[in-house]
């Protein structure tokens, strides 16, 4: 089992940034594919972005390909999902999972995302 922290959301203006962190506690962490999801009020949660292992294939929902990119440092057992040009649809919570696709993934409480107009 993984236990992980995100951090790094906030309130910001549209067209703005966020960097999006989610810390991972974990030997095995390496082993696993990493993703972001993201469940905005009164919405079902959604896919963003993943990564596999080894940090060398990515997939983005395609709402969000082109602004975020999603990253992973093995050495220091964090995900990161830099958020470029954000839009108000972007508001969510954004929650990081460990081996997503898994029928139990480990997943995070979430850092809140606001995009204001």
């Amino acid at each position: 089992q993984v236990q992980l922290v995100e951090s790094g959301g906030g309130l910001v203006q549209a067209g703005g940034s966020l960097r999006l962190s989610c810390a991972a506690s974990g030997r095995a962490f390496s082993r696993y594919d990493m993703a972001w999801f993201r469940q905005a009020p009164g919405k079902e949660r959604e896919f963003v972005a993943a990564i596999n292992w080894s940090g060398g294939t990515t997939d983005y929902a395609d709402s969000v390909k082109g602004r975020f990119t999603i990253s992973r440092d093995n050495t220091k057992n964090m995900v990161y999902l830099q958020m470029n040009s954000l839009q108000p649809e972007d508001t969510a919570l954004y929650i990081c999972a460990a081996d997503p696709w898994a029928l139990a993934p480990d997943w995070g409480q979430g850092t809140e995302v606001t995009v204001s107009s």
